[in-house]
């Protein structure tokens, strides 16, 4: 495990990279979408939400700090088409759950499988993880069809467990142990 973190991070097709000031736009283009955040807590984001967000999301800069998070824009030919996070669930830096959220535009390409492919492949072999889980709205396919896609396993449901926007709707957990790579 390498205590220097490297960015942007490369695939074949994508660029992973920590979020900077002004990312607020396309961050309030992607979110205010409802369809973005059908699946997400929040409502669309207001302009306000997003600045609120992004200064968030900017101390997100890796689990060994004090966020113990770590956000990250994904870009295609330079431009920001979503964003992939890391966040430690234990003390002892064993676990860590990560979640992704695209523009629709971008949908269908397999952008978000291979963004997340590479934050699992950092979470083991930078981090020395030995467990990332990913939990969504049970009604959220596209985000269960990526967690199969790069290997993880539908481990629970949980049925009815979250209030989210008027209904109560499953948490569906997905994980990957370091061992199943």
């Amino acid at each position: 495990m390498s205590e220097d973190l490297s960015f942007p991070i490369s695939t074949v097709r994508l660029r992973l990279r920590p979020y900077r000031d002004d990312d607020i736009e396309w961050m309030h283009r992607v979110f205010s979408q409802p369809e973005v955040a059908r699946y997400l807590l929040d409502e669309p984001w207001s302009r306000e939400v997003a600045a609120r967000k992004l200064a968030e999301r900017l101390e997100r800069t890796g689990l060994e700090t004090e966020s113990r998070s770590l956000s990250l824009v994904v870009e295609l030919d330079g431009a920001p088409i979503g964003t992939v996070l890391l966040w430690r669930t234990d003390d002892g830096n064993h676990k860590a759950g990560m979640g992704w959220s695209f523009d629709p535009a971008h949908h269908g390409h397999g952008y978000a499988r291979e963004a997340a492919q590479a934050l699992v492949d950092l979470a083991f072999d930078h981090y020395g993880l030995r467990r990332v889980t990913a939990n969504m709205d049970g009604r959220n396919s596209a985000s269960a069809r990526v967690a199969e896609a790069i290997g993880m396993r539908r481990e629970a449901v949980l049925r009815q467990d979250f209030f989210s926007k008027g209904e109560w709707t499953d948490d569906v957990v997905y994980g990957i142990l370091h061992a199943d790579r």
